[in-house]
């Protein structure tokens, strides 16, 4: 657990870090770029500098990324301050704590889609031809609609290579490849870009509550096609296409209500995405987009357990969304964006009734936003949308983002905003019980009481718990979010971030036991949850110590609670168990909040690299424990329930890029070889790799 003293530690190398740097002012050009001229896209839905952008906003840039020895979008991730990683169902994303299905994931601005108990496995998503990835925090449904209540995450894929040949191969523990070919050419008015990865793994076993690690072969091949076509000066067309299998063999082995349930089978996820993108440039004032995007994904897994009960599941969705935005320079300080849309989703799956029933939906929305700047030191960004969905009711969501600039190095942000994020179709309509996993079942909202009214005339109910008693059609949620920042940079080669945030939430949807089946198998379903927050404060310092050697250390200290929960403990009425099964009232300072969240994350890293091509990185992570489940039967969290351990996790690389473009890189991952099979099935125990990468040299 971490300790007053930890905080004071870091505090003081903050203090540490300030002393040292005022005292070693360098106007080197290569400085850490707090108020550079990088071009941010995702915060503004358009190209800005981002020492202009109003709005808590962070890059990992491609160099950060291969000299990490990153293979998948979760690797880097997880090693990123203020953001930890879920292993529910595949590698998610939780920001300011709110969980995975909160979070929006973009390729080059389009949605992804395909998630699994509101989990989009970041496993799935290749890094080989990223840019750069932007990450929005604070609820952003202003601009991206539902699904972006805690914030967005973008991943930019470079379109603008300048070789006509980079390949890349890695190897390592488990039998691990990773290899990708990047072509490229200009011809005219056309360019052409193709990528390709194949990844395969003799790993472990990826599925949440497994008891026990066995070789699961996984099998990934992504290949991504990209072409731009200059119709004219002001005109130009982007067509871009995507696709990605995932073969895995599933052995696991998964143990609930005290008996571990054996299993094998195949598991296949298919997903392709393909846009279409008209820009055109009126005049100096006025540029417009026309955006045609479908996506497909389909998931299918076949088991059969060790007593010969089939398991078999088929999930499939459809999306599609044609959008327009046109961005109107009203001035040289004003300027405005009008976005219009329509989004159709359709998904059919054995988990929903019966798999030829389609679950269809559909949005219409529009959203504005205006940027005022006095020219030099205030930035002001207003704006708002305004969501027609097909089964809810309308959802409008403002948002304000202030940027004051004190001195050149020394600026503060503050930004609020309104996210919604509207009961998806798993929450309404799933009827889904598993039998490779001790038989537990979870019912949508508009199916719950219906199917449970059914089995207990049938005998098969042992109990109901209060709250099943509450179950009713599903509010849509909604966040107001409040983030206050002050970013300063004393001299071009340090930076000091601190980051103050609060979400308070309303109507969050959770999944909640609501009773057992006569045999003792858990049944769930979904509730709305009143009240809840997240509040906390992330710091970060970032030095470059001198012209080869760059640190960064980070810290998040983060709370959460169900507001209502918190009033009825302080009633006296909640009771919890002591340790020799005894009961007492339950005390608030006994509360720990909202599930799977950590009060504590720390992030260190070294970076390394000379004039000769060496480069070396060493990353820490550390998270403190977290709530996995209840189980004291008093339905909240508290110091008696189950947790998973805090732990740490240290990884390593070294490498040497040569003049005639080839370069190479050796690593160990999870140095210390913390392994938890249950809580952290994604994380596998010390690995070892080595990779040789080649860029033609001639350009194109």
């Amino acid at each position: 657990m971490i300790k007053k003293w930890s905080i004071l530690l870091l505090l003081g190398l903050f203090i540490i870090n300030i002393n040292q740097s005022i005292g070693q002012v360098n106007f080197n050009k290569d400085s850490l770029a707090l108020y550079s001229d990088t071009i941010f896209v995702t915060a503004n839905k358009s190209e800005r500098q981002f020492k202009n952008i109003a709005v808590p906003v962070s890059i990992v840039n491609a160099k950060n990324i291969s000299q990490a020895g990153s293979l998948r979008l979760a690797d880097v991730l997880k090693e990123q301050n203020g953001i930890s990683m879920t292993s529910g169902f595949g590698a998610g994303v939780q920001l300011q704590g709110l969980n995975p299905d909160y979070t929006i994931i973009l390729i080059d601005g389009e949605p992804l889609i395909g998630r699994t108990a509101g989990v989009l496995d970041l496993n799935r998503i290749t890094v080989g031809n990223i840019k750069k990835i932007e990450i929005v925090k604070g609820p952003s449904s202003s601009l991206y609609g539902s699904e972006a209540m805690a914030g967005v995450i973008n991943i930019i894929t470079d379109k603008t290579a300048t070789y006509p040949l980079q390949t890349s191969v890695r190897y390592g523990s488990y039998k691990t490849i990773d290899a990708n070919v990047i072509t490229s050419k200009n011809y005219k008015k056309f360019f052409y870009q193709g990528f390709y990865n194949y990844y395969s793994t003799e790993g472990f076993s990826i599925k949440p509550n497994s008891n026990k690690r066995f070789i699961t072969p996984i099998e990934r091949f992504t290949i991504t096609q990209s072409l731009k076509y200059q119709i004219t000066p002001k005109t130009n067309l982007d067509i871009n296409i995507r696709y990605n299998n995932e073969n895995i063999k599933s052995v696991i082995a998964v143990a609930n209500n005290g008996t571990t349930i054996y299993s094998n089978g195949n598991e296949n996820n298919n997903d392709q995405n393909a846009s279409i993108i008209l820009n055109h440039q009126f005049n100096d004032k006025i540029k417009t987009k026309f955006n045609s995007y479908l996506t497909y994904f389909k998931a299918k897994q076949d088991l059969v357990t060790l007593s010969g009960s089939p398991y078999n599941d088929l999930f499939k969705q459809n999306f599609k969304r044609f959008e327009n935005q046109t961005e109107f320079q009203i001035n040289k300080n004003t300027n405005t964006i009008v976005g219009v849309g329509i989004v159709s989703e359709n998904v059919n799956s054995s988990r929903y009734d019966f798999v030829d029933s389609v679950k269809t939906n559909s949005i219409k929305y529009i959203f504005n936003q205006w940027e005022w700047n006095n020219g030099s030191k205030l930035f002001i960004n207003a704006g708002f949308r305004y969501d027609n969905n097909l089964n809810y009711a309308s959802a409008f969501s403002p948002k304000a983002s202030f940027l004051y600039k004190v001195k050149t190095n020394s600026r503060f942000k503050l930004s609020i905003g309104q996210g919604f994020k509207a009961p998806d179709f798993r929450q309404l309509y799933l009827n889904f019980t598993n039998a490779a996993a001790g038989g537990y079942s979870v019912f949508g909202s508009v199916e719950a009481q219906k199917v449970i009214e059914k089995l207990a005339t049938l005998g098969q109910i042992g109990n109901l718990f209060s709250n099943y008693y509450q179950l009713k059609k599903l509010e849509p949620e909604y966040s107001t979010g409040v983030h206050l920042s002050w970013e300063w940079e004393p001299t071009f080669n340090n930076q000091i971030i601190v980051q103050l945030f609060r979400n308070d939430i309303k109507n969050l949807i959770d999944v909640q036991q609501v009773g057992n089946y006569a045999s003792g198998a858990q049944i769930y379903s979904y509730l709305n949850i009143k009240n809840a927050y997240t509040t906390g404060i992330e710091l970060e310092t970032k030095q470059k110590l001198n012209k080869n050697i760059h640190i960064s250390l980070g810290y998040q200290y983060l709370k959460t609670g169900d507001k209502d929960q918190i009033k009825l403990i302080n009633t006296g009425t909640v009771y919890t168990r002591n340790t020799d099964g005894s009961s007492r009232i339950l005390l608030l300072s006994d509360y720990v909040g909202l599930p799977n969240t950590s009060k504590h994350k720390f992030q260190f890293r070294v970076n390394y690299e000379n004039p000769t091509g060496i480069f070396a990185t060493v990353r820490c992570v550390y998270r403190s424990k977290w709530a996995v489940a209840n189980t004291n039967g008093n339905e909240v969290y508290d110091n008696g329930d189950q947790f998973a351990n805090g732990y740490i996790s240290v990884n390593a690389s070294i490498g040497k890029e040569y003049k005639n473009g080839i370069s190479i890189q050796m690593g160990t991952d999870n140095m210390n070889n913390y392994i938890d099979a249950i809580n952290l099935p994604n994380l596998a125990g010390r690995t070892y790799y080595t990779s040789l990468k080649y860029k033609l040299k001639n350009k194109l």
